[in-house]
């Protein structure tokens, strides 16, 4: 009732108008979000943008590496960081994870070395001593220039544990030399041109063969043009020691090659002026005589048999011409001779003909005109005149041999076949004649009754026992009184010698009575002769004092 008394009261207002504002969907307050959204987003993006490509790196260890902390470094500029350290799939070796900045992403390329700089002490001194305070990092060196990569073409690396011996960014050139054994020599050992270090060794490894070794060598510019197509290398590792008729010579590079060995090499040709390649390959000489040495031409290959011990040959044996080293022995083995039951010896020689010089040469040009091999004719032909090869001793104190060929005219004569390696026979050695005539003299020592001997000598002595023992018994007792006598026989003229005595006196008064005489004779002969008449009429009267003769 009271609702219908309110409206009838209020018929004369008009009623409100109500109206509804649209709502809105997305509130302002949205905004911030999705600005912070979009500018994240962005972010990202600039950060996906700017950021260079993710590399695996494989380490035998991680010692000083540290995720997130340790840099990656190019020639001191940081271009990178470890982003993780874990194992590989068996945990024997380390695998880095390095995120690259975009700007170095050509880094990641074949060719590019990852390895970590600590504190090393090597052959070249002590290196990376900076790392103490700031930490170890990854050095990295990738080929440069004009033909450096820009962008990311390999992603998996294998570090290197040590330095290389040689950066890309390194002006030089690198040649291979091919050694018979590596000797001294090691990674960083230094190269020498004129006693100057040049250059570097910086790796080495076996031929594919087996019968060499592969050593590189790096030589800095401008110094590489001094390597020609007439070089020649040689180990300078150590001291070399020649003794000729000009005395005793000592060659050494440096002090440092004493420790660490070296390579040297000089310009040996001069008909070859020009300048060698990068990566050319030479040989490495034992020593500079060998490098400096004329070319030996062709090596001629020759084998021996020798039915004697051959104690004391070894490989590397000079084989001797008139005094010259024509060659040298290249293998030693053992045989057996089925026919006679015996072992012998069988040694291989490599000769260098050349080194007859005229002798050669003439042979060689008849060799020619004929078409035949010219080292087979020369050995045919000596063969034939008595060339023979022997063994003789070289140094008496350590029982080192050589091979000698020489002529030996009463030798038997001997057809030579034809055969690879050329057969040279052989005669016996002046050892092994010595040794013969030893043996020779031992065995008619041998013959000589030594036992029959000794008895007899025994029997000889046991009879001069008994004759002496006689001699004590009855000759001995029969000396002694003789000599008693013989002593009063000396001890009576002993007395009779005496001053006082008998005999002397008895001397003194002949001596006396025969100077008398004496003067009589004398006093006679001077009457006879100055009166000889005497001796007829006999001495007249004395003639009285003071009167005068008539």
């Amino acid at each position: 009732m009271a609702e219908e008394n309110i409206s009838s009261r209020d018929d004369s207002i008009n009623a409100p108008a109500v109206v509804r504002k649209k709502e809105r969907r997305i509130s302002w307050i949205w905004l911030v979000p999705v600005l912070a959204a979009v500018v994240a987003a962005s972010l990202v993006l600039r950060t996906w943008l700017l950021q260079g490509p993710e590399v695996s790196i494989v380490f035998d260890t991680a010692e000083g590496l540290e995720v997130k902390k340790t840099q990656v470094r190019y020639k001191d500029v940081v271009v990178g960081l470890v982003d993780d350290i874990h194992f590989n799939e068996d945990r024997s070796k380390v695998i880095v994870d390095v995120r690259l900045s975009r700007d170095a992403a050509g880094l990641a390329a074949p060719g590019t070395n990852f390895w970590v700089v600590r504190p090393r002490l090597g052959l070249n001194g002590v290196s990376g001593l900076g790392t103490l305070l700031s930490g170890a990092y990854i050095d990295v060196d990738a080929p440069d220039g004009a033909g450096a990569e820009t962008k990311a073409t390999q992603f998996e690396f294998v570090g290197l544990e040590t330095p290389p011996a040689v950066t890309h960014d390194r002006a030089g050139k690198r040649y291979m030399l091919k050694a018979h054994d590596l000797g001294s020599l090691d990674i960083g050992s230094p190269v020498y041109y004129r006693r100057i270090n040049v250059g570097r060794v910086i790796s080495y490894a076996l031929d594919e063969s087996g019968d060499a070794v592969n050593v590189e060598v790096f030589v800095d510019a401008p110094n590489d043009r001094f390597v020609t197509e007439g070089t020649r290398f040689w180990n300078a590792s150590g001291i070399d020691v020649q003794v000729d008729t000009n005395g005793l010579k000592v060659h050494t590079q440096s002090l440092v090659s004493l420790a660490i060995g070296g390579v040297a090499f000089a310009h040996v040709n001069p008909g070859l002026t020009q300048e060698a390649k990068a990566g050319a390959t030479f040989e490495l000489y034992r020593s500079e005589s060998d490098a400096k040495a004329n070319p030996d031409g062709d090596p001629f290959h020759i084998r021996m048999r020798f039915d004697q011990s051959i104690r004391g040959l070894a490989v590397g044996a000079t084989v001797d011409f008139q005094g010259i080293t024509l060659g040298e022995v290249t293998k030693i083995s053992i045989d057996f001779d089925n026919e006679n039951k015996r072992f012998f010896a069988l040694v291989d020689a490599v000769l260098y003909p050349e080194r007859l010089g005229p002798v050669y040469d003439r042979m060689r040009a008849r060799a020619e005109a004929e078409r035949d091999n010219t080292g087979g004719r020369l050995i045919a032909t000596m063969i034939r005149y008595g060339l023979r090869a022997q063994l003789r001793t070289s140094n008496l104190l350590t029982g080192q041999l050589y091979i000698v060929l020489e002529n030996f005219p009463k030798a038997k004569p001997v057809d030579l076949e034809p055969s690879e390696p050329v057969m040279i026979p052989t005669v016996q050695g002046n050892l092994e004649q010595l040794q013969q005539q030893i043996t020779n003299i031992v065995d008619k020592i041998d013959k000589i009754p030594f036992d029959q001997i000794g008895k007899d000598l025994r029997e000889t002595l046991s009879s001069t026992s008994r004759l002496l023992k006689n001699l004590d018994k009855s000759v001995a007792p029969e000396v002694s009184k003789t000599l008693q006598a013989a002593r009063k026989s000396l001890d009576n003229i002993n007395e009779l010698l005496a001053r006082d005595g008998s005999l002397p006196a008895n001397a003194d008064l002949a001596l006396t009575e025969l100077g008398r005489a004496a003067r009589s004779l004398r006093s006679l002969a001077d009457y006879l002769q100055v009166h000889p008449e005497a001796l007829i009429r006999g001495r007249g009267d004395d003639p009285i004092p003071g009167q005068l003769r008539k």
